[in-house]
């Protein structure tokens, strides 16, 4: 089966894989759930090229995954949110984040992230139950916070775009 032929198995991985197996898309995933939906903030945060993200973008459109939502009007600019079906890959994210913890040679003495569960106030792992009461949980029922170290290094990125972005205005 060939890499775009995957959108058409029977196999849920594969068709799941189709909509978003690579990496950038998952970036886009991370953002959006971590509450970042317009363009320069995803531009910033993903380090992708413009055309790249637009292109991931209007595909996880497409594939009913975010919705695109206009907040100014001239010039036009959108904000992107998840669907349903968007908010459905919240415990593949996780799980994602929880592999990479165990096995991204990461120092776990300050972890990029906590994910704490609002109705008992406990961390929750990659489970989609709360380890400390067992309560099942949605991406609804959590709060996620930054270490410092992960907000610097966002920061560092945005104020690298925003940099970058002055400069080439300057360069026209």
């Amino acid at each position: 089966m060939s890499w775009s032929e995957s959108g058409e198995s029977q196999c849920p991985i594969a068709r799941c894989l189709a909509v978003v197996g690579d990496r950038w898309t998952m970036l886009i995933m991370r953002e959006l759930f971590f509450g970042n939906r317009r363009f320069d903030g995803l531009l910033a945060q993903t380090g992708m090229s413009p055309h790249l993200l637009s292109t991931r973008l209007k595909r996880l459109e497409a594939d009913g995954v975010l919705a695109r939502n206009a907040y100014q009007q001239k010039p036009p600019r959108h904000e992107y949110v998840l669907t349903d079906s968007g908010q459905d890959l919240y415990p593949v994210l996780m799980t994602l984040a929880g592999w990479g913890r165990k096995w991204g040679g990461l120092d776990d003495s300050t972890p990029a992230l906590r994910v704490t569960h609002r109705a008992c106030g406990h961390e929750v792992d990659t489970g989609l139950a709360c380890l400390a009461c067992g309560e099942a949980f949605t991406r609804a029922d959590v709060e996620t916070t930054f270490s410092d170290n992960f907000v610097a290094e966002r920061n560092e990125r945005m104020a690298a775009f925003q940099a970058a972005k002055k400069q080439a205005a300057g360069d026209a």
